[in-house]
């Protein structure tokens, strides 16, 4: 259900432990309460799935969805 709002595009970073995924998603600015923008709950499930999506590794999906970073392990130190 799409709250009657001011729209803000904003991108928010996902972070697992082997990867941060860059997406961009609309904050809700409603009309009735102007202090604080929020997110839908469309916007809620989309986020959900990107962290699992990240936790189980299916960079294919991603890719389609938004950046992803993945994780180096730090060289060993002689």
């Amino acid at each position: 259900m799409r709250v009657p709002s001011q729209r803000i595009k904003r991108t928010r970073l996902i972070q697992t432990s082997r990867f941060v995924v860059a997406v961009d998603v609309e904050l809700v600015v409603p009309n009735d309460d102007v202090s604080e923008p929020c997110y839908e709950a469309e916007t809620v499930q989309f986020l959900r799935q990107v962290r699992e999506k990240a936790e189980a590794g299916d960079l294919n999906w991603l890719k389609g969805h938004g950046k992803v970073y993945e994780a180096i392990a730090p060289e060993s130190v002689a």
